[in-house]
């Protein structure tokens, strides 16, 4: 044989003993990898052995922190005529609960009523019908109605402006 030939026959490949794994069964053997890792990974997070391994504590053993009960403070109906453009008068009928943190802060609010109420009625004077409209209109005076009232009572904390009847005519 010649050199040439003799480089030829070390190129091919003799069949059977050094041929390529096809690409198909090259993928069907990872994939298979990857789902023995997925179910294997997935039987020992829900047996807890992960958790074990981290160092997470078990839920039994944490501390449940046990939520204050609330306190909340009815403020009088409020009636206002709403900002229209046109002749015809548009009115606001609106009831509302604050929902404080703590039971002690209630004479405190009392005390400083006419405050919360004159800032409702000049925010609610401003409002338009369209201003009013949805459940983004709702969210957005409940929003601004909470803002308003914890300036107004400032070292006391209102969670939050519940809505007990509302009415747009």
């Amino acid at each position: 044989m010649s050199d040439r030939t003799a480089d030829e026959a070390l190129e091919t490949p003799i069949e059977g003993l050094a041929s390529k794994p096809s690409r198909k069964k090259l993928l069907l053997l990872i994939g298979g990898a990857l789902l023995l890792l997925l179910i294997s990974g997935a039987v020992l997070y829900f047996t807890g052995v992960v958790d074990k391994v981290i160092g997470h504590k078990e839920p039994a053993k944490v501390a449940e922190k046990v939520a204050p009960p609330a306190v909340f403070f009815d403020l009088p109906d409020l009636l206002v005529n709403l900002n229209t453009t046109g002749r015809k008068a548009s009115f606001l009928k609106l009831s509302v609960s604050l929902e404080l943190e703590r039971p002690e802060d209630l004479p405190r609010l009392q005390a400083v009523m006419p405050r919360i109420i004159d800032n409702f009625q000049v925010y609610l004077r401003e409002l338009r019908v369209e201003d009013l409209r949805g459940s983004g209109g709702i969210y957005r005076l409940r929003e601004e109605l909470l803002a308003r009232v914890n300036a107004a009572v400032a070292p006391i904390k209102v969670r939050d402006v519940l809505f007990k009847e509302m009415l747009v005519q």
